[in-house]
């Protein structure tokens, strides 16, 4: 009997740290999380363009700076077709603020350090957030969930799903 309760709380944990579970079509959860230089920043200000909200483990660890990179590279496209990017993390401003700078990064990292957006986003890891991506429409709908990412192109990914979606718009 005991067994099976520690068996079940183990369970209970799982799903608890797991979060939510957000759908395509649903409304983005709105936020409001402090950036690399400590301004708050709320999603629903951004509501007149594309907005790509990306989770990641980790400040200047190998996968998370290919990945910001990445963005980085093509950064030009994401402008040029208005799309907002923001990298979320647990890591506190500083951490971001020391990221941003060494790789030169053109977008905005927020900070998550209580891990309720992660939640909210279904991202919420044990220790880090999970590695996914959200594609927001103007109007704050999600239109694209990357569950599983490849740090390597998922830049150009995320180019090419917002191209198609504003295509079948």
């Amino acid at each position: 009997m005991k067994d099976v309760l520690l068996f079940s709380m183990v369970v209970v944990g799982l799903v608890a740290a797991s979060g939510g579970s957000l759908q395509l079509g649903d409304s983005a959860p709105d936020f409001i999380l402090p950036d690399q230089d400590e301004k708050m920043q709320r999603l629903s200000d951004y509501r007149d363009g594309w907005v790509v909200v990306y989770f990641y483990p980790k400040d200047d660890t190998p996968g998370c700076t290919a990945e910001a990179c990445g963005i980085r590279d093509d950064y030009g496209q994401f402008t040029e077709a208005d799309i907002t990017v923001f990298g979320i993390s647990y890591d506190d401003p500083a951490s971001h603020r020391a990221f941003k700078e060494k790789y030169e990064l053109p977008f905005t990292l927020l900070s998550d350090s209580d891990k309720q957006v992660a939640g909210l986003y279904g991202a919420k890891g044990l220790l880090m957030p999970k590695r996914m991506t959200f594609v927001i429409d103007p109007e704050g709908v999600v239109r694209k969930i990357f569950n599983k990412v490849d740090v390597a192109g998922h830049s150009g990914e995320i180019l090419a799903a917002v191209k198609q979606l504003r295509l079948t718009d």
